[in-house]
């Protein structure tokens, strides 16, 4: 079973040095696990690839975690990194499918016109026995031209105003227990529970040996989690990252995705003007 935002590691590895392909290492770890992507990059990364921070490759202005990046800043980072107009782009990550999907989002809103993941990103590569390098990227500086598409990112209004309208689903990512307010978040100072509305699809039920299940599997899934694939979806997790494989999976089961939520909970956990409910979904 295919998937359309994915290319396999025999496709991958059979175009690696092609003059237009550029891989992307997205791999980003949660505080708690004390793992950094950088230095794993390091250690060893897909021959070619660059590495791809989604923490500073961010408008840190706003306080949240890794929020999407202005124009300016997003192409100088693009250019810095090689990555430029008519490329196409392979991203992985080190555990299979986690940041890739955020990268994947984050180039999309901007315009990128081939983006794919690799399906099973790096710990099929290596099981396979295929080639790695280690050490610092070199990449020839490139030129990146930014088109953000306002379709593609959800803010605090978009997200308010679906709610209020029941124009599309509010679907969020976090497990069962953040989502119902059973257990605390890990980020300081944010309100357990979720948007009144919200539907609950924790983004690990979509995930079977580090990649997104076949298409059939995924629409039943949407289904028991109350979630109409022929009405517009936004998606939402803790800080913008689940949220993007939740996205990834809409589209990739044939739905319609009317953007990911940026601020996440991390946002809206953390304001006063932001109704809070705890319990099961659709309260």
């Amino acid at each position: 079973m295919s998937h359309a935002n994915f290319v396999s590691t025999e496709q991958l590895d059979a175009s690696l040095g092609d003059p237009d392909l550029r891989v992307i290492d997205a791999s980003w770890h949660l505080p708690t696990t004390a793992r950094k992507g950088d230095a794993e990059f390091r250690a060893g990364h897909i021959p070619g690839a660059v590495f791809f921070n989604i923490d500073t490759i961010a408008d840190t202005s706003t306080g949240l975690p890794h929020m999407l990046p202005k124009p300016e800043a997003f192409a100088n980072a693009m250019g810095e990194l090689g990555l430029g107009d008519d490329m196409r782009f392979v991203i992985y990550d080190t555990l299979g499918l986690f940041a890739a999907a955020r990268v994947w989002w984050t180039l999309r809103a901007y315009g990128a016109r081939d983006v794919k993941i690799l399906a099973g990103g790096l710990p099929k590569w290596t099981h396979e026995g295929r080639a790695l390098e280690g050490g610092e990227a070199n990449p020839k500086p490139a030129r990146f031209s930014p088109r953000l598409s306002r379709a593609v990112v959800a803010g605090l209004a978009e997200v308010k105003a679906a709610l209020a309208s029941g124009a599309a689903q509010i679907v969020d990512a976090r497990p069962a227990d953040r989502f119902e307010g059973r257990a605390p978040e890990p980020r300081a100072g944010l309100k357990s529970g979720h948007m009144p509305g919200a539907l609950n699809l924790p983004y690990g039920e979509l995930l079977e040996h580090g990649q997104l299940k076949p298409k059939p599997a995924l629409a039943e899934i949407f289904a028991a989690h109350g979630v109409n694939l022929g009405r517009p979806v936004m998606t939402t997790c803790g800080s913008g990252v689940s949220a993007a494989i939740v996205a990834l999976a809409v589209e990739e089961a044939g739905g319609d995705l009317a953007g990911l939520y940026d601020g996440s909970w991390a946002e809206w956990g953390g304001r006063e003007d932001c109704p809070v409910v705890t319990g099961p979904s659709g309260r």
